[in-house]
């Protein structure tokens, strides 16, 4: 049997898309009193000569830093209620649930959904605000040790392995024991990739702005309106003005009547609007009129 495919899914990226902040920089390193630049500058390191990963490489950095004084993940949790975010966040979450899908909708069942996919900390983002509003965090896990401390790496997330769990949304997989890579038809997938939109900031996000456009859904970039060297927007302008990886750019404002925020709702109305469209006209073609005297 088809799956009814009514949910539709907003996807986020963290860093520079949600909050104008890296995690780490804002609430892991004056935890600590680790130095921003140093960290950073041991991880370009790593990567330029001796051909580690990004996330890897930071992942090792922020254990080798640590030391004896590594947090467990429930520290991590705690330390990620500090977070801030681009105005607007996170009461947006909730006002598009409560003031955007009609009656309408709602008799076809039509629910929205929100996710976030971070090559950032997972912990710290099961640990902020945004949490409650999103229905699955997909990011950079450690493991614990025996005492309960971080460890080895357990879950590493790269730009490019990101799309993976845009299939997993597509499929339903949320589990990560499940393989996505299982067939399933595409009209037993319950989110389909037009149902979708995904929000990001940059070129690492790439990868699955190429999935949304190839395979029907929303591409938008996002910049930072406060940022002065103008860095952030001409970023996003070369992924939308040359490179035709997103449909449109905004600034990370998620206020009402905000650019982005009219973007958003515009998508998630014009999704619903399909479904419905789509689900009269299938409820049309499987109907036998009854005979006519």
């Amino acid at each position: 049997m088809a799956s009814p495919q009514t949910s539709i899914a907003i996807i986020y990226d963290y860093d520079q898309t949600l909050s104008p902040n890296y995690m780490q920089d804002e609430v892991l390193f004056p935890a600590f009193g680790i130095s921003a630049a140093q960290f950073w500058a041991r991880c370009g390191d790593l990567v330029k000569s001796q051909g580690y990963d990004n996330e890897l490489a930071y992942m090792k950095v922020m254990l080798d830093t640590l030391g004896m004084d590594r947090p467990t993940n429930a520290d991590l949790r705690a330390l990620g209620t500090k977070m801030n975010f681009y105005p607007g966040l996170p009461q947006m979450f909730e006002e598009l649930q409560t003031g955007l899908l009609t009656a309408e909708h709602a008799t076809h069942d039509i629910r929205l959904e929100h996710y976030i996919i971070s090559s950032g900390l997972q912990e710290l983002i099961e640990g902020s605000r945004l949490r409650p509003h999103v229905k699955a965090v997909f990011g950079c896990e450690f493991a614990e040790d025996n005492s309960g401390r971080i460890t080895f790496p357990r879950r590493v997330i790269s730009h490019t392995t990101k799309t993976q769990f845009l299939f997993r949304i597509n499929k339903g997989m949320l589990d990560l024991s499940e393989d996505v890579n299982d067939h399933m038809a595409p009209e037993l997938r319950p989110v389909p990739f037009q149902n979708m939109i995904y929000v990001g900031d940059g070129p690492t996000d790439v990868p699955c702005f190429t999935v949304m456009r190839k395979s029907g859904g929303y591409a938008v970039a996002v910049y930072n309106p406060d940022d002065p060297s103008r860095t952030s927007f001409k970023k996003c302008y070369q992924l939308c003005a040359h490179a035709g990886r997103v449909q449109h750019i905004a600034p990370s404002d998620f206020r009402p009547g905000s650019h982005l925020r009219l973007l958003l709702e515009e998508m998630v109305v014009e999704i619903a609007d399909g479904i419905v469209a789509r689900r009269r006209r299938d409820a049309e073609e499987g109907t036998v009129k009854a005979p006519r005297h």
